[in-house]
């Protein structure tokens, strides 16, 4: 378990609905100084308080997850929230899932395992990865497929990073009301709940958090047929 008071956090995406509520629950919570990045960071005044250190980090980007990681050398926990919701098809244009899977999969991966030896070095720590329903349903095309993707490799980073003593947290949600979302008409979340389930999940030593009832209940399916949890979908 990782508590928050005290603690030194990162988080990734910090300019966007969920990203804002990592950053301020944090803080809440008696976080000791919180690193809100991006790839063009809100400027320090904006976020009016002395704690919150505006970063410049494009996951995207070897070199500048790099400099982030030197700079920020006393993150005892990284939230990695950066994500991106395109529209591509695995289907269509394979050059736009690329794109898409260099953000929400490979840009993820540069984070974890740049920060890795920081949370190591600052003893263990905690890595949180925003996931999603989705990790489970393949009906948002490629967006689907890097989630699941992620999803898998969060599972390896758990294993892995164990013995360095290294928290790894798995956090799903459905449609949560963000920028992101914003076209979609769906019952959404609020990202101030999702934000609460996936600290409070962290502190109590969890391995994955699901934050409302449909990751619940689609984690609870993946035991069923196939064609029995995709019925609902079906055209």
């Amino acid at each position: 378990m990782t508590d928050i008071k005290d603690a030194v956090v990162l988080v990734t995406g910090a300019n966007g609905g969920l990203g804002r509520e990592f950053v301020h629950q944090a803080l809440a919570r008696g976080a000791a100084k919180v690193y809100a990045s991006a790839r063009t960071p809100r400027p320090a005044q904006d976020w009016g308080d002395e704690r919150i250190v505006p970063l410049a980090l494009d996951v995207t980007d070897p070199e500048s997850v790099a400099k982030a990681a030197a700079e920020a050398a006393d993150v005892t926990v990284v939230i990695n929230n950066a994500g991106a919701s395109t529209g591509a098809s695995l289907l269509a244009d394979l050059d736009a899932a690329r794109t898409l899977f260099d953000t929400n999969f490979w840009g993820q991966l540069q984070v974890a395992n740049a920060f890795a030896p920081v949370l190591a070095a600052n003893g263990g720590g905690a890595l949180l990865n925003v996931l999603s329903v989705l990790s489970w349903l393949g009906i948002a095309d490629a967006y689907s497929a890097t989630k699941a993707a992620f999803w898998s490799a969060t599972n390896t980073q758990r294993l892995a990073l164990a013995e360095q003593g290294t928290q790894v947290v798995g956090l799903h949600l459905g449609y949560t009301d963000t920028p992101m979302t914003a076209g979609i008409e769906a019952e959404k979340n609020d990202p101030a709940d999702v934000v609460a389930a996936a600290y409070d999940g962290l502190v109590a030593g969890a391995a994955e958090v699901l934050a409302d009832e449909t990751s619940r209940q689609v984690k609870a399916g993946l035991a069923a047929p196939v064609e029995v949890l995709y019925a609902p979908f079906a055209g």
